[in-house]
């Protein structure tokens, strides 16, 4: 039996990134940034008022009393995204709007609600500081500064300061090409009439919705346990595919299509590995062609196989810089029981409050069939193998579902 870190290292080892696209930001969302993004223009592009108001010389606010207010002649109007530069001589101003370019002859705007509102003269009854309510060109980024770093994922927010920099395309990881085959004479589609011995696929669209969630473009497909349906059907993928995902029929069970396709050659290699649920694995390249996993065909194992290995896969295929979710410290709410000698990767149910908690999803524990409680998970746990028993209170290791924070938060040593 190997590690869960010595079968992830021999998965990342056979991955290499896929190559790169142009994309204009309105299609970029949710991609790996393959070049750093540099601003084109000064963030912002001008020197712009921060306040609706007037724009005006510092120097002529200095006679201003309590009951001695100044009174300035009006020369202009300036509304956001005018092109106006007006000359502001002594005892003069220009009302501004928010966001609109600074006269270069002004050095300070005045609050609206300071003055009187005049438009062919304004009174101002308090003086402010030279400079105030001024924002600078290039304040936030200068042109030619890094907006963006290569390897990160373009959010919303990403994507907006991208485009404030005056980009308007950004270069992209490829997106995986994956496709999921479900094994087993016993599956039916979802929603159809089962006979004795029949259930319904649910592993089709399990992995095809967290590979959509990971970056890649899915489609299933289902064999049965004969070995050349399921050759026929990896024959359909083969050219069009960058990931072949198959579910069931790694084991070590009389019908098991995978191992029967696949041992004895080179192309796939099989492995039990230290995990629980998930011990039996597959992983392998078809020749010239696609990356192969064999995932176990127990619902909850083949997610937990998914998380594990096939998601930092398929990051690395895209470019991403963090491959693998960053565990957050938490506290057991409850007793349960951990496997001998192996990892647990248990599903589990996340409390935020004053510290993390967290307990299992299913009150059956951690079985692989458990499928229906995954739909109280928020998360999952990581006991290391060494682990007899958890017990209520110790530090136990979570990620969060579908949570930034798995990837891009610091390392953080208490619940």
């Amino acid at each position: 039996m190997i590690t869960v870190e010595e079968h992830l290292k021999r998965v990342l080892a056979g991955t290499a990134r896929l190559e790169n696209e142009l994309l204009p930001l309105s299609e970029a969302r949710g991609r790996c940034l393959a070049e750093a993004a540099i601003a084109e223009i000064p963030v912002p592009p001008w020197t712009n008022s921060a306040m609706d108001g007037y724009a005006l010389r510092a120097d002529d606010l200095a006679g201003i009393r309590d009951d001695s207010p100044v009174v300035l002649k009006v020369v202009a109007d300036i509304p956001a995204g005018s092109k106006l530069n007006p000359e502001i001589g002594p005892a003069e101003a220009a009302r501004i709007m928010t966001g609109a370019p600074l006269p270069d002859s002004a050095d300070t705007v005045i609050p609206h609600e300071l003055t009187d509102g005049g438009t062919a003269q304004v009174e101002i009854r308090e003086a402010i500081p030279r400079g105030r309510h001024v924002r600078l060109a290039g304040e936030d980024r200068e042109a030619g500064s890094r907006i963006a770093e290569p390897g990160s994922e373009l959010t919303p927010e990403s994507l907006a300061a991208i485009a404030s920099a005056g980009i308007g395309q950004v270069k992209v990881g490829a997106r995986p090409r994956l496709a999921v085959i479900s094994t087993g004479n016993e599956l039916v589609e979802p929603g159809a009439q089962i006979r004795r011995g029949q259930i319904p696929d649910s592993n089709g669209l399990l992995v095809s919705f967290l590979a959509a969630d990971a970056g890649a473009a899915a489609t299933v497909d289902h064999a049965g346990d004969d070995p050349a349906e399921l050759e026929a059907a990896i024959d359909r993928h083969r050219e069009a595919v960058d990931v072949l995902v198959i579910t069931g029929g790694v084991s070590v069970g009389a019908f098991d299509p995978v191992k029967a396709l696949f041992e004895g050659g080179d192309s796939v290699r099989f492995d039990r590995v230290a995990m629980q649920p998930g011990k039996p694995q597959a992983f392998g390249r078809l020749a010239e062609g696609p990356l192969v996993f064999g995932l176990p065909g127990n619902p909850v194992s083949a997610w937990v196989s998914f998380q594990m290995f096939v998601r930092p896969a398929l990051r690395k295929l895209q470019g991403f810089t963090s491959l693998n979710t960053e565990p957050v410290p938490a506290r057991a709410a409850e007793d349960w029981n951990t496997p001998k000698g192996r990892m647990q990767v248990i599903p589990v149910r996340i409390f935020d409050g004053e510290e993390r908690q967290v307990l299992p999803a299913a009150s059956g524990g951690s079985g692989s069939h458990l499928i229906a409680s995954l739909a109280d998970a928020d998360g999952y746990a990581l006991v290391d193998a060494e682990v007899e028993r958890v017990r209520a209170g110790d530090r136990v290791m979570t990620v969060r579902l579908r949570d930034p924070e798995q990837f891009n938060h610091k390392k953080r040593s208490t619940p």
